[in-house]
C-alpha cells in the first residue's frame, strides 16, 4: 500500500486497531513510568483499554471519515479508563469536532484537528498541569500547525513524530515527582507510542507487531510502586447523562477530591477523580443528569500490588460476596471486585460506595427490598489486565457458581483480555465467610511463593472441608429477596424455630438445620457448628454478622470454650450479597480444617 495523502475512513479503521496493538504493547512499560498523580502502575492498562472501546465502531458502515472519527471519540469516552483514558478521550473529541464534516482529512484539516483536540483536552482538567500529556498535545499541535502549508500528510506526521519524542523526553523535568523518579509521564508516553504506531502505518500502509521499548527507550525504565499513603485512594469515575452544565459540575467536584477530569459534551459526560469517598461522588453527580457506569479503583491497593509484585508473582482476585477482614485484604494484598446493588432506582457498588453499616440501615428504613448482580465483565477486565501487567498470573476465588453469576462474569472477562491464560478463575462453592477463608488461603499460599497452577489446585483441594453456616433470626429478608416461600415463614413462625442455612458440596445454598425456640439462639447456633468439628483437629474460622457485631464477639467465645482446637478466629461485617436474604442480625461463621 503507498503512503497516504489524505487521512479516509479505511485508514482511520486501521488507526484505531493499530492504536489497540500498541498501547497493548507498551502497557506493561508504561504503567512502570505511572508516578504521577498517583504511583498505582496502571496507566498503560487504562489506555490500552480506551483504545478497545473503540473497536465495535469499526463495523459500522460508513465512507466518511468526520464521521467514523466522531463514532470513535463517543466510544472513546463511553469507555474511557483512569485520568489518562478521560484525557485521550477529550482529545479525541476535539479532534473529531474539527474533522466532522471532512470525508478525509488532508494535511492542513488533520493539523486543525490536532490542535482542536489539544484545547478539548486541556479544557476538561480543573487544574490543568505542564510537563505532562497536556504539553506534548500542545507541542504536537503546535508544530504540525507551523508546517501546514509547507508538508504533505505524511511528512506532517513523521514531523508530529519527532515533535512528541522531543516533548515526551522535556517532561522528565517538567514536574518534581517526575525529575526526582527520573521518568517520563506515563501518560504523555502513551501518547507518544500512538503516534509511533500511528506514523509508521501512515508511512509503510501496514501494521506490524510491535516490540516492547520501540522508539520509546525510555520505557525500559521501571518506577511505580513507590508506597505513599494517599488521602484520595479511590479512582472514581461514571457517566453523566442528560443535559449537563459541565462547568458547574466540574466546580462541585473539585471540591470532594484532585485528579478531576471532566470529559464529554453537553449531554453526556466522563467524570474522572481521585476522592475518599466514591459515593459522594455519584451522589452529587446524579443532581447533573442520570448516572451511569459508576466504577472506583483502590488506588492504594493498586499501589501497594505492584510494590508487592517482585515478591508476589501470584495475584489473589475475589468479589465482595466473599466476607474478609478490611486487615487480611490489605496485608495480604487481596483484590476485591464488588458486586453491584440498587434500592429502587438507586445503584450502589457493595462495600465501596455503600459499607455494611449503611446497608443494614437501609435495609430496614428503605421501601425498596434490594438486588444484586454480579459485576459486569469490564470490572473484571479491567481488574486482570491490570494485574497482568504486574503479575506472572492471577488467581479469581468467586462466590459459587450455583447462586451467582459472578464466576461466569470473570471466566467471560478473562477470555476476552491478552493474557486470558494467565487468569485461573476458581469458583469456591461457598459464599460469604467460607469464600472469605478460601480467598485468604489463596493470598497466603502466593505470599509463600506458589506459583498458580499450585495456588488454585490448593484452594479446590480445600473447598470440599471448607463449611458455611448461617443463622438467620427472620426469613422476612429471604422471603422478600424470592429465595424463600412465604409458607417457609409462617411455619417457622408457628413452631417457634429459627432456620440455618448452609453449603453444600456442590456450591449449592440450602437448608441446614434449624434451631428449636427464641431463647439462646447464639448458643445454640455455636454447638450446632462445633458438633460438626472433629475434637483431633485445628481449624480456622470467619465470623460474618449483618450489622450484629456484639452478637458475633459472643458466638466467638462460645465457640471457643466448645472447641479447643480453634487456630485462628475474625470476625467482619457481611456485605450485601448474603445481608440482602439474611437480613440485620444474621450470622454466618466459615470454617475448614488448619493442615
Amino acid at each position: 500500500m503507498a503512503t497516504l495523502e489524505r487521512f479516509n475512513h479505511s485508514a482511520l479503521r486501521r488507526t484505531v486497531i493499530t492504536f489497540r496493538d500498541t498501547m497493548r504493547a507498551h502497557a506493561p512499560g508504561i504503567n512502570r513510568l505511572n508516578v504521577y498523580p498517583v504511583p498505582d502502575g496502571d496507566t498503560g492498562t487504562n489506555l490500552a483499554a480506551t483504545a478497545g472501546s473503540m473497536l465495535a465502531i469499526l463495523s459500522q458502515r460508513a465512507d466518511h471519515a468526520g464521521r467514523l472519527l466522531a463514532a470513535c471519540a463517543d466510544a472513546a469516552l463511553d469507555g474511557a479508563r483512569g485520568n489518562s483514558g478521560a484525557i485521550f478521550a477529550q482529545w479525541l473529541l476535539g479532534v473529531s469536532d474539527r474533522a466532522a464534516e471532512s470525508a478525509a482529512l488532508d494535511g492542513h484539516t488533520f493539523a486543525l484537528s490536532m490542535a482542536s483536540g489539544a484545547t478539548y483536552a486541556r479544557e476538561a482538567l480543573s487544574e490543568p498541569r505542564e510537563g505532562t500529556i497536556l504539553s506534548v498535545l500542545s507541542d504536537v499541535a503546535a508544530a504540525m500547525m507551523a508546517k501546514a502549508g509547507q508538508f504533505n500528510f505524511v511528512q506532517l506526521c513523521e514531523h508530529a513524530r519527532h515533535e512528541s519524542r522531543r516533548s515526551l523526553e522535556a517532561t522528565r523535568h517538567g514536574l518534581d515527582v517526575l525529575e526526582k523518579a527520573d521518568v517520563v509521564d506515563a501518560g504523555a508516553a502513551g501518547f507518544a507510542a500512538f503516534l509511533e504506531g500511528f506514523t509508521d502505518y501512515v508511512q509503510k500502509g501496514e501494521i506490524d507487531p510491535l516490540p516492547d521499548g520501540v522508539s520509546l527507550p525510555s520505557l525500559e525504565r521501571e518506577a511505580a510502586g513507590s508506597e505513599a499513603t494517599l488521602e484520595h485512594r479511590w479512582c472514581t469515575e461514571c457517566m453523566v447523562s442528560g443535559e449537563v452544565d459541565r462547568k458547574a459540575l466540574r466546580e462541585r467536584l473539585a471540591e470532594l477530591g484532585s485528579s478531576l477530569v471532566v470529559a464529554g459534551t453537553g449531554r453526556k459526560v466522563r467524570v474522572h477523580v481521585h476522592v475518599a469517598d466514591p459515593g459522594a461522588v455519584f451522589r452529587l453527580a446524579a443532581e447533573f443528569g442520570a448516572v451511569s457506569g459508576e466504577k472506583a479503583d483502590d488506588m492504594q491497593r493498586q499501589q501497594e500490588s505492584t510494590a508487592h509484585a517482585a515478591r508476589r508473582r501470584v495475584a489473589i482476585v475475589t468479589d465482595s460476596a466473599a466476607d474478609i477482614p478490611e486487615d487480611l485484604l490489605e496485608s495480604l494484598d487481596i483484590h476485591v471486585v464488588p458486586v453491584r446493588l440498587g434500592f429502587g432506582p438507586k445503584g450502589y457498588l457493595d462495600k465501596v460506595t455503600m459499607s455494611p453499616e449503611q446497608f443494614y440501615a437501609m435495609l430496614v428504613s428503605s421501601p425498596h427490598h434490594p438486588k444484586t448482580s454480579q459485576p459486569a465483565p469490564g470490572d473484571f477486565r479491567r481488574l486482570y489486565e491490570f494485574l497482568c501487567s504486574h503479575h506472572d498470573s492471577v488467581v479469581s476465588v468467586h462466590v459459587s457458581g450455583r447462586v451467582s453469576g459472578t464466576r461466569q462474569s470473570a471466566e467471560s472477562a478473562a477470555n476476552r483480555i491478552a493474557h486470558g491464560q494467565r487468569v485461573r478463575v476458581v469458583d469456591s462453592f461457598s459464599a460469604s465467610a467460607g469464600q472469605g477463608l478460601l480467598a485468604i488461603h489463596a493470598a497466603e499460599r502466593a505470599a509463600e511463593g506458589a506459583d498458580a497452577e499450585a495456588v488454585s489446585h490448593s484452594v479446590e483441594s480445600l473447598r470440599a472441608r471448607t463449611y458455611t453456616f448461617a443463622y438467620l433470626p427472620t426469613l422476612e429478608y429471604a422471603v422478600k429477596g424470592g429465595r424463600v416461600p412465604p409458607f417457609a415463614r409462617t411455619l417457622a413462625r408457628w413452631l417457634h424455630i429459627s432456620p440455618l442455612l448452609a453449603t453444600r458440596p456442590d456450591g449449592r445454598l440450602g437448608l441446614g438445620g434449624a434451631l428449636w425456640g427464641r431463647r439462646h439462639p447464639i448458643e445454640k447456633f455455636a454447638r450446632f457448628v462445633a458438633a460438626r468439628l472433629r475434637q483431633n483437629e485445628r481449624y480456622r474460622l470467619l465470623i460474618a454478622h449483618g450489622d450484629a457485631a456484639a452478637d458475633a464477639a459472643r458466638l466467638a467465645q462460645c465457640l471457643r470454650e466448645l472447641h479447643g482446637g480453634v487456630k485462628d478466629m475474625h470476625i467482619v461485617a457481611s456485605g450485601a450479597a448474603l445481608g440482602v436474604h439474611g437480613g440485620p442480625g444474621f450470622l454466618a461463621v466459615g470454617l475448614h480444617p488448619v493442615d
